[in-house]
């Protein structure tokens, strides 16, 4: 499963208009588009950099128009290609790079191009340097029978990542440096670098205008064009064999020699892939094994420092891209697949560490806003899967001197959600189970909310939300034994909730409700929550009625890339995926399909069957998808109706992560 597409492919500008590849730096910045280099998204850009780690995104280089001049078997011909496409606002497509497209493929998580212009063949790669926010695209070319020349249009912009510019009065202050140019954009902007090893530069201050993004017309955004600086030309003469880089930095120093820099990007993900050891040799024969070492490499790109006053180099982990931060639920749900499967023990402890120090009134952060402010709380899953992570960890590595630091944490959590804390979260005296919701507030992972409007409020007693207060209080139990300290009372605890839990169980339907004491009263709808019930360490449900889940949910929710959200024979489900945010969140948890519930659901028909095979050829389709959408990774959602086409974010931690955690899983048992 190598990702690698040849003529078949790049040829159709439908297709290759939509995959898209994606590059990262480990401290929140990024660059991505679409194979055929057109815009198609506000997100797409060659360097969205991270100026206040692992946020303030901002997009400073938007792309690079390039047209080469080469003889080749037509001698003094002068004759020019385009390798660009630009799609505008008036239906009009200008330029045809895709037609000179002979290649597309990973070189792990780097994309590679090549053009067949005549009798050449021309390479570009685009890589980030780890830890910095810096951009190499490089051109090799390999073939030729005389010199080529480059001319490069440098396209720019100085906005967050979430919105878009239209034309305006920049004054752009654009300096000479050594090999390039400092841009400075308006007064109180940060200045960023062009740099070229061997190319001219020549300034250039004019707008292009009325780009179309595609993909936020699907989406139903007001704003589906946008306007790019042209900030320099560029030109170089290449001989066949040689290479010249651009490299665009926030960094007034960043390193030139490209050659180098790649050796460093490659030598950086050789060791990632050997900590990863034997994951996926162990493959089924259809090329698995080369899908999971595409999904170690993509696994690091969401793990991110987050510098805190305590610890400079604390970490954490971004939810998706192109647009999300880090989030806690997304990073404890992630944290065992992401780290301890890639055999990474010490980035996890380290997150773990680094959410420990945001906890509040027993609370974990949902969410750190764009800007920097004050995280938001608004969650009552995240802090319990702190609990399972931390088990995770100590189960994979024997860390018993984590666990004892982060006791304390632990206890005072259990004993904030006992009494009470934000949003009438609360642990219920009459049957031990945990009460959560406010009216207005989405607290539950089924957390769409548009304006005022709370798709799924779910306020009540969820069935996830109480297997994993259950397994938190499990967990307590047997780290307190292990730790010298007093486990009775939380053993005695998890066995109230586990007889209170069986008034979840729906007998007359044979599976569990979704919510009970709810305001409008039980609710009996088909989903995927009660899976975690089977799937989690410590079940509370008998073995039964584990199976009678895992059956019903494969009848019903089952698809080659996930679960649905909501039964399709619920009348409340919705297939489709599209439109505006009103539209799309009304859906996003009321049919769509999520790819992270294939990790619970593996794990769950592993338990009742005990067959690992059979477990683990459910997880075959999400790595033939990898090929599809945003390529080398896993997409965050996909539609309830065939032919379940992917859609959200084109690379979701969650997602990435419930794969290689139950495909390590499966592979080790």
């Amino acid at each position: 499963m190598a990702i690698d597409f040849g003529r078949e492919v790049l040829g159709d500008l439908s297709v290759v208009s939509k995959r898209e590849w994606l590059v990262t730096n480990g401290i929140g910045g990024f660059a991505g588009g679409t194979l055929a280099n057109v815009l198609s998204r506000r997100y797409h850009g060659l360097l969205v950099a991270a100026l206040q780690p692992p946020l303030g995104r901002t997009l400073l280089l938007a792309k690079l128009d390039e047209t080469v001049e080469y003889d080749g078997i037509y001698p003094d011909s002068g004759r020019l290609t385009p390798l660009y496409l630009n799609r505008w606002e008036d239906g009009t497509v200008e330029g045809n790079g895709h037609h000179y497209l002979n290649r597309f493929h990973l070189e792990g998580t780097t994309p590679v191009w090549t053009y067949a212009i005549a009798n050449a063949l021309l390479e570009k790669r685009i890589w980030m340097q780890p830890g910095a926010n810096t951009t190499y695209i490089q051109y090799h070319l390999i073939r030729a029978t005389g010199p080529m020349g480059l001319t490069i249009k440098a396209l720019g912009n100085y906005r967050d990542y979430h919105s878009t510019t239209i034309i305006n009065d920049w004054s752009p202050d654009v300096e000479d440096v050594d090999h390039g140019l400092r841009i400075t954009l308006f007064d109180g902007a940060r200045p960023f670098y062009l740099f070229s090893d061997r190319a001219t530069f020549s300034p250039r201050s004019d707008w292009y205008e009325d780009f179309f993004l595609a993909v936020e017309e699907f989406r139903g955004q007001r704003d589906v064009t946008e306007d790019h600086l042209y900030l320099a030309q560029l030109q170089v003469t290449l001989r066949p064999g040689e290479r010249f880089a651009v490299v665009a930095s926030t960094e007034a120093a960043p390193n030139l020699d490209s050659v180098l820099a790649y050796g460093d990007r490659q030598a950086h993900e050789a060791a990632l892939l050997a900590r990863a050891g034997g994951l996926g040799k162990s493959g089924t024969g259809d090329g698995a094994g080369d899908a999971l070492r595409h999904l170690v490499l993509a696994a690091d790109q969401f793990v991110v420092r987050r510098p805190t006053a305590a610890d400079p180099n604390g970490q954490s982990i971004i939810a998706g891209y192109p647009w999300f931060s880090d989030w806690g639920r997304d990073t404890m749900i992630a944290l065992p697949g992401l780290t301890l499967a890639t055999g990474r023990p010490e980035v996890a402890a380290s997150i773990l560490r680094t959410y420990a120090q945001f906890v509040d009134q027993g609370m974990l952060p949902n969410r750190f806003p764009d800007a920097g402010e004050t995280p938001e709380y608004n969650t009552v899953d995240a802090t319990l899967w702190y609990f399972v992570a931390l088990h995770e960890v100590v189960t994979a590595t024997g860390d018993v001197a984590l666990a004892r630091e982060l006791f304390p944490v632990l206890a005072d959590i259990i004993d904030w959600h006992i009494r009470g804390t934000r949003y009438n979260i609360h642990m219920d005296e009459a049957d031990a189970l945990l009460y959560a919701g406010e009216e207005g507030v989405q607290l539950t992972w089924m957390d769409a909310k548009v304006d005022d409007w709370v798709v799924t409020p779910r306020a009540g007693k969820a069935v996830e939300i109480n297997a994993l207060w259950y397994n938190a209080l499990c967990i307590m139990a047997s780290l307190a034994e292990q730790l010298g300290e007093e486990a009775g009372r939380y053993a005695a605890l998890a066995e109230r909730v586990a007889a209170g839990f069986e008034r979840f169980w729906n007998a007359p339907l044979g599976y569990c409700y979704d919510v009970l004491d709810a305001p409008a009263g039980p609710d009996g709808s088909l989903r995927p929550n009660q899976l975690l019930a089977v799937s989690l360490p410590h079940s509370p449900l008998s073995a039964e009625r584990q199976r009678s889940i895992v059956d019903t949910c494969a009848r019903h929710l089952l698809t080659p890339h996930g679960l649905r959200s909501l039964s399709p024979d619920d009348k409340a489900y919705i297939g489709r995926y599209a439109g505006d945010r009103r539209k799309r969140d009304g859906a996003y948890h009321q049919g769509t399909v999520w790819g992270w519930l294939i990790g619970p659901f593996v794990l769950a028909h592993r338990r009742v069957y005990g067959d690992v095979a059979a477990a683990r050829s459910y997880l075959l389709p999400l790595l033939q998808h990898l090929n599809d959408h945003g390529v080398g990774s896993i997409s965050e959602i996909f539609e309830g109706d065939a032919p379940f086409a992917p859609r959200g974010c084109t690379a979701q931690a969650w997602s990435v992560a419930e794969v290689l955690r139950a495909w390590r899983m499966t592979e080790t048992e």
